[in-house]
């Protein structure tokens, strides 16, 4: 098992499969009574989020409860990050403190991989700037794998504001890796030049969403992060989701068992209508139960467990 997981490409087929067998184990928990395993009874986590986030931290942060870690959540507001702390300095003093793993957002990217130069203990990637967001990427495979029985062979249509999205990036080298054909869909001024290809050979890119519908085993639609955007990439949000946006008579093009994902927050109305979010094809809150098996696999096995 790999030290850290930085990025989709940390991982081969081998090692991603084996997160997925081991998330599957991992969701049996969620039945019981008792909703505890001992595997990393000692261990301290830290979720260090420089970013506002509610699933993915306390995601992690159940899933590390779960498996009996100590658990300390590290929020920059209202920490001495606000008077001007490095984020060496804050690694250094989560060293002192023994830090068995550290879960870190960060909005710069690449500040994860700076981390784990910084601390012996495991380092997770929770979303690094528009870079990557592994663990997202795992749950939504293990979600296709569940509802679909398998990866190898998959259609899947990302569609939206790839240009800022970490998820669409850790998809992109997750899914190639373990078989799925993926195509990036978006306005142009949404999908960078050449990133198809650099992510992974043999990805595609189309611009016309309605042309990739009736292919695609799985369609993901992407967040539109206005937050990040400082011009303007289309022409309104009406426009948008005019020619982008997810709605029944779309959804109803899809063959017969294709899914619809979105890692969330959703715009309602926008990339996606509340009747396609609601729908029996959605996976959505699936994803986010999915999401702290997935993150209990990545603990318990960066972290030993199944050496304990």
């Amino acid at each position: 098992m790999i030290r850290h997981l930085l990025s989709g490409a940390d991982l081969d087929a081998a090692t991603a499969t084996q997160i997925l067998d081991t998330a599957a184990e991992m969701a049996t928990v969620a039945g019981r009574e008792v909703k505890k395993l001992p595997a990393l009874r000692g261990r301290t986590v830290v979720n260090l989020f420089y970013e506002d986030s509610t699933r993915t931290r306390i995601s992690f942060e159940a899933a590390a409860k779960r498996l009996s870690a100590d658990v300390i959540n590290f929020s920059a507001k209202g920490s001495s990050v606000a008077k001007g702390e490095s984020l060496k300095d804050t690694a250094l003093t989560l060293q002192a403190m023994g830090a068995d793993a550290v879960v870190v957002r960060h909005p710069a990217s690449g500040a994860p991989h700076r981390l784990a130069d910084w601390v012996d203990g495991s380092v997770v990637n929770a979303g690094d700037g528009t870079h990557e967001h592994p663990t997202q990427a795992l749950l939504d495979a293990y979600t296709m794998r569940s509802r679909l029985g398998r990866l190898a062979g998959l259609s899947v249509a990302v569609v939206g504001d790839v240009l800022h999205s970490r998820v669409a990036r850790s998809n992109v080298l997750l899914l190639s890796t373990l078989g799925a054909k993926v195509t990036l869909v978006g306005p142009p001024t949404l999908i960078p030049v050449h990133i198809a290809q650099a992510l992974a050979p043999g990805t595609d890119v189309s611009y016309d969403l309605d042309a990739v519908l009736a292919q695609s085993d799985v369609v993901m639609m992407l967040r539109v992060q206005r937050e990040r955007m400082n011009d303007s990439y289309f022409p309104s949000a009406r426009e948008y989701a005019r020619r982008y946006g997810l709605d029944g008579p779309r959804m109803r093009r899809l063959p017969e068992h294709a899914i619809v994902m979105h890692p969330g927050p959703m715009n309602r109305g926008m990339e996606i209508t509340p009747e396609v979010a609601d729908s029996p094809r959605s996976t959505i809150v699936e994803q986010v139960a999915n999401g702290v098996s997935v993150r209990m696999a990545v603990l318990y096995l960066l972290l030993g467990g199944n050496n304990r």
